[in-house]
């Protein structure tokens, strides 16, 4: 593999402004790097304040990309494409392959024309159910089979990529459930850990499903793979250092049960754990994960990364840094 420099080129990271963007921007900060072009559209959300205290060289709208790239061949070393409407409930299936997929394809085109690396945003949703687990092997893709339009327009890039022959070539990232600060613009879609807090701070009970499969899951014991931003974040930048090429998954390869999350949460709040089960809606049911657990074997084998937080610390760090204080990473 070849070690890559970045001195005076930009960085181009799509989804700046976001959740998982933000944060990689924090992490090239960290590691030095400001010649960074962030691009997201913010426009009447509070996202502008994941930005605060962070260094770039300028900010553009996703939809002005393409014009701003013309002629700026040479001044590229490498895109991050972070950006994507990752809303699992989202119904309109027209929308999301045209934002997810054909943006990420016409992107990916321009990177592979002009030698640039090109890392992009995939999903754990593209795995479906997880009957056929959660391997990043390249010869499994066409089987998944992804519960929700999200996952599957997400799917589709990982799959044209294949079939077109440059997978090895670029990275794309599965990244599981990822929770922490600058999360606060997301809604419905922010981590559990985020909408439980307010919760727990009042001293009430968090509702957490009854299990719609009582026969291999406890209610409140179905159980995903949690990662903290700061280590997706800091893994993501990895890829940056050589030409490492193919899907990985971005999990801590390892599974914690809800119950177990919601009493570390009242644990960093000092508070006794209070906890209650509620019906799953019925229209998420049948695409609801029981059980994630990413398989981190090919992540490892191309890198020595180890976690900076457990579980319980990245709660702890969460809560005390951060949604205590309203504070941005």
């Amino acid at each position: 593999m070849n070690a890559k420099i970045y001195d005076d080129q930009l960085i181009v990271v799509t989804g700046a402004a976001g959740f998982i963007g933000s944060a990689v921007v924090r992490c090239l900060n960290d590691r030095g790097l400001s010649n960074l072009l962030l691009v997201d559209d913010i426009g009447k959300t509070d996202k502008w304040k994941n930005l605060l205290g962070k260094r770039y060289t300028d900010i553009i709208s996703k939809h002005d990309l393409f014009k701003w790239l013309e002629g700026r061949e040479r001044e590229i070393e490498a895109f991050i494409h972070l950006g994507a409407d990752s809303d699992t409930l989202e119904s309109d299936v027209d929308y999301l392959l045209e934002n997810n997929y054909r943006y990420t394809v016409r992107l990916a085109e321009y990177a592979l024309e002009h030698g640039h690396r090109f890392i992009y945003a995939s999903s754990a949703a593209t795995y479906g159910d997880g009957l056929l687990g959660f391997c990043d092997d390249h010869d499994l893709l066409e089987e998944l089979r992804p519960l929700n339009a999200y996952g599957f327009s997400k799917h589709q890039f990982d799959l044209w990529a294949k079939r077109q022959g440059v997978l090895n070539t670029i990275v794309g990232l599965k990244y599981f459930n990822i929770f922490g600060p600058n999360e606060n613009h997301k809604g419905r879609m922010a981590s559990m850990v985020h909408k439980m807090f307010p919760v727990a701070e009042q001293n009430k009970a968090i509702a957490l499903y009854r299990s719609s499969d009582p026969k291999l899951y406890a209610d409140g014991e179905q159980k995903r793979d949690f990662l903290y931003v700061k280590d997706a974040a800091c893994m993501t930048c990895l890829f940056l250092d050589n030409d490492q090429g193919g899907i990985f998954n971005i999990g801590r390869g390892e599974a914690t049960a809800w119950n177990t999350l919601a009493t570390a949460l009242f644990k960093a709040l000092s508070k006794d754990p209070r906890i209650e089960y509620i019906d799953m809606p019925k229209d998420l049911i049948k695409q609801y994960q029981n059980y994630t657990c990413a398989d981190m074997r090919k992540f490892h084998k191309a890198y020595k990364y180890a976690f900076r937080y457990s579980i319980p610390e990245a709660i702890d760090d969460y809560v005390g840094s951060y949604l205590v204080k309203d504070a941005r990473w």
